[in-house]
């Protein structure tokens, strides 16, 4: 039976309008994106199936294009509208924390640099650079691949900080492992950019180290 022919308060569209988007299923959330199903599945039937073939919606968001494109119902059209939606929700975080304080939205900042990093088959360090009112000017990745003393340059931070007129920095990094725990080296590249942005007043408000599913905060370890 298609979805038109289900009890009004069963279909996907109308129950997200009626209770909002939190009260749907993975699979209802899905069978609205993909909007339609295929001979003889209704789009809540193929989105169940879709979620078993990718092992979940989070590894079927994050995909490939090649992988993505060979699941039932989906193609090249369906990724770059998910790409889209993607990118449209990163926006949306980094133009929130553009108006507000971010020392005052530590979930917004996480949900943001989640959203940035967590993705990245490799380590990527970055920096949230802030308006003396702690508001974001912008988010720079600078260095990539694996984080030592040697791989993290405190002049190249300290010439972007000046040329972007921050006033303070959040430092941030992934670990594609998934583990969040800051190792040594992190605590040692901390303590060295925190040193050198000293000498040009500009101050370090966080570290976070984000991992899968977490993010641990120097702050809030007592580390800074």
């Amino acid at each position: 039976m298609s979805i038109a022919h289900w009890p009004v308060g069963e279909r996907p569209r109308e129950k997200l309008l009626e209770r909002g988007a939190a009260a749907l299923s993975d699979a209802e959330l899905l069978a609205i994106f993909l909007r339609t199903g295929c001979a003889g599945k209704s789009a809540v039937d193929l989105a169940r199936e879709l979620l078993i073939e990718f092992g979940g919606l989070r590894p079927l968001m994050e995909a490939s294009r090649e992988s993505f494109c060979r699941g039932e119902g989906l193609g090249d059209a369906k990724f770059t509208q998910l790409q889209a939606v993607l990118e449209m929700a990163r926006r949306h975080l980094g133009e929130s924390l553009q108006t507000g304080d971010a020392l005052t939205s530590p979930d917004l900042v996480r949900r943001y640099l989640v959203a940035q990093l967590r993705h990245s088959p490799r380590e990527v360090f970055a920096l949230l650079l802030l308006d003396n009112q702690h508001r974001l000017i912008r988010y720079e990745p600078l260095f990539y691949g694996t984080l030592d003393g040697a791989s993290v340059y405190p002049r190249e931070v300290v010439k972007l900080v000046l040329a972007s007129n921050a006033a303070a920095v959040i430092l941030a990094h992934n670990h594609p492992s998934g583990v969040a725990e800051p190792s040594q080296a992190d605590r040692l590249i901390t303590e060295k950019l925190v040193a050198a942005l000293e000498l040009v007043g500009v101050r370090v408000l966080d570290h976070m180290v984000v991992g899968d599913g977490e993010v641990i905060s120097f702050a809030e370890r007592g580390f800074l």
